[in-house]
């Protein structure tokens, strides 16, 4: 039986992922790189497995949608290098990467993933915060007297 987990902390998972497509994955300020490949459903996230890494259940389930959508949950293997963010910022970057990674794969993915809008980039960001004010759009309280 293979070990796939490290025994110390130090110690990284090796993982052959040749012959597998690549695609990048962006949403908010997090980036994630993703090699997809035949397999048996595994995915890793910077070295762990994504149900150690992400802790709630709604970023492991937005995770694993691209799959259920395509109607195979366990026939892909996923590695993903992520960087920048939070947690939700991070699963969707992983979820964008994971859905482009899927059509490389096979072109007939592409209308089923793009009908649920998992291969377009959410583009929407924080908005920045304007002088005189508080926040964004949040002004400091107003004093009559």
């Amino acid at each position: 039986m293979e070990n796939t987990q490290p025994e110390n902390k130090s110690e990284k998972i090796k993982l052959d992922f040749k012959n597998s497509k690549y695609a990048t994955g962006r949403r908010k300020t997090s980036i994630a790189k993703v090699w997809v490949k035949k397999g048996s459903g595994k995915i890793y996230v910077n070295g762990k497995l994504f149900d150690r890494y992400f802790s709630s259940d709604t970023h492991r389930m937005l995770i694993t949608r691209p799959f259920e959508i395509i109607k195979q949950p366990t026939d892909y293997d996923v590695r993903c290098s992520v960087k920048g963010g939070g947690p939700t910022g991070q699963a969707g970057a992983m979820v964008h990467g994971i859905s482009k990674a899927l059509v490389m794969f096979d072109e007939n993915f592409k209308s089923t993933l793009k009908s649920e809008k998992l291969t377009t980039r959410d583009s929407r960001a924080v908005e920045r915060k304007k002088p005189g004010r508080k926040k964004a759009r949040r002004s400091f309280q107003f004093s009559k007297r």
